[in-house]
């Protein structure tokens, strides 16, 4: 009886970390992304750590809880990882209001994000 177990979402030298709720648009974090795409892991931590952008911040810490995961739950060698994948989508979309003038209003929409990032071990050369 229950539930079959359902198919694993990365290989066996690949780990991930998701993170939800990024208050940013989706266009700004992912110029923040491209920016790591295809570097090792501590080429790319670097890089982040200097950004100037504000939500480099946030996405340090989503390639760090990448990396100990796949560290402590894949048994990966962190000095090999790759960051394979870091793809962004759009979320929920927070709708404020903005007064203008003779007493019309505007809609401000403020967007969400939600990231994703893969890790790799790359294989030996």
């Amino acid at each position: 009886m229950g539930q079959a177990q359902n198919p694993k979402r990365t290989q066996e030298n690949e780990a991930r970390a998701y993170g939800k709720y990024i208050r940013t648009s989706p266009q700004k974090l992912n110029l923040v992304a491209q920016t790591i795409r295809g570097k090792s892991a501590a080429r790319a931590l670097i890089d982040l750590q200097f950004s100037k952008r504000r939500v480099a911040e946030d996405v340090r810490k989503l390639l760090q809880s990448a990396v100990a995961n796949a560290e402590n739950n894949h048994g990966l060698d962190v000095d090999r990882l790759i960051v394979a994948e870091a793809s962004v989508g759009k979320t929920m979309m927070m709708k404020r209001f903005h007064a203008r003038a003779r007493g019309r209003g505007v809609r401000i929409e403020k967007r969400i994000s939600n990231m994703t990032i893969v890790v790799r071990e790359a294989e030996e050369a």
